[in-house]
């Protein structure tokens, strides 16, 4: 170790001649052992001896070819210790070959640095950032952001990419009228079901508008084959997720036990839990979560209003569903007064009877299948 310490004063007392005289080729024949003595030593560098290192990495790398400040990059990449300052200049670096190694894989850079690199850098740095090992739900928010398809279809499959609300009504928007990136979110284990729901139902209208176009005379077929198909996959026991089968069994056990009242589906609502507030509903409606969720999700309010009325709900704690459901999907009310005025005018066996009817219609439904 001794002989060591002593090569290593005697390569650190080169650099001054080196950064003041040296050739490019000189400059890089000692770039290269510097990188040698910090990736292969066993040593334990201290913060101090680190930082020593990055000055001599950001003195050494002016004026030298790309292709060795991309060596330099790939050997820096992994070092979960690299010094901090050089490997942002290199992820900052306009050239890919010199960027994609530290920013596909350091630890060094932080979600700021990423999340300003994303801001501010070419779609191919995006790119190689969207491979991490781990990703933020703040850094993936700057990638669907900015990035291009492939950008967002590279993030979407990254498993270790986590996603927060934004994100994933982002994705959702994204996803429309692609049927790859509709395919990547709709794969996601993690996806919430209200937004699993939406993609469903639009790409659904995607697909009956294609096909309408290029068959008209069969249009009508059609558009049954595509609601069938998504009936199908909503009720499809793989499309629901282990966080909502809990949330069902939770809503399931506090009606068994006679606690599940109005005041616990404002409360679900308020709270924008649309696995619980739908399952809540469907309880107090006495029909299927399955109905329920169809009901909720593919109509403007009228779904809504007669589940409600018939779960004997008021004015209130529809209006905060209406709110949840609004946030979560992204379907907006136009006239929420107007709505006001059909719940109150709705008699709850006119409901019923609406009710009836849907539950006829599933079962017809599920028959024919």
């Amino acid at each position: 170790m001794a002989s060591k310490s002593a090569g290593s004063a005697g390569l650190l007392d080169e650099l001054q001649t080196v950064l003041i005289h040296g050739t490019i080729a000189r400059r890089v024949e000692t770039l290269r052992r510097v990188t040698d003595l910090f990736v292969n030593s066993t040593v334990d560098y201290s913060d101090e001896q680190i930082t020593l290192f990055d000055d001599v990495f950001n003195c050494l790398i002016l004026h030298i070819e790309s292709s060795a400040k991309a060596l330099l990059a790939r050997r820096l990449a992994p070092v979960p210790k690299a010094p901090p300052q050089i490997i942002r200049v290199l992820a900052f670096d306009d050239l890919i070959e010199v960027a994609a190694p530290v920013l596909s894989q350091s630890e060094r850079l932080g979600d700021d640095a990423l999340i300003e690199n994303v801001r501010s850098k070419s779609q191919a740095h995006l790119l190689a950032i969207s491979t991490r090992r781990v990703l933020s739900a703040a850094v993936t928010d700057a990638l669907i952001e900015r990035g291009n398809d492939d950008v967002v279809k590279s993030t979407v499959n990254n498993p270790g990419a986590e996603f927060s609300e934004l994100g994933f009504t982002r994705l959702v928007e994204r996803a429309e009228g692609d049927d790859d990136i509709t395919t990547c979110v709709g794969m996601r284990p993690s996806i919430p079901r209200h937004h699993y729901l939406k993609l469903i139902a639009q790409a659904s209208a995607t697909v009956r508008a294609r096909l309408a176009a290029a068959h008209p005379q069969q249009a009508s077929d059609v558009s049954a084959v595509v609601s069938e198909a998504a009936r199908r996959a909503r009720s499809a026991p793989e499309a629901i997720g282990r966080e909502t089968t809990i949330a069902h069994g939770l809503v399931r056990s506090l009606y068994e036990d006679g606690r599940l009242d109005e005041q616990e589906v404002a409360s679900f609502a308020e709270a924008r839990k649309f696995d619980e507030t739908n399952a809540a509903i469907a309880c107090l409606a006495n029909v299927s979560i399955a109905i329920a969720e169809k009901m909720m999700v593919e109509s403007e309010t009228e779904g809504v209003l007669i589940l409600a009325k018939v779960g004997g709900l008021s004015w209130a704690t529809v209006k905060t569903i209406i709110d949840m459901r609004r946030e979560l999907t992204q379907v907006d009310v136009t006239d929420i007064d107007a709505a006001k005025q059909t719940y109150e005018r709705l008699r709850q066996s006119t409901a019923q009877q609406v009710l009836r009817f849907h539950r006829t219609q599933q079962t017809a439904t599920a028959g024919g299948g």
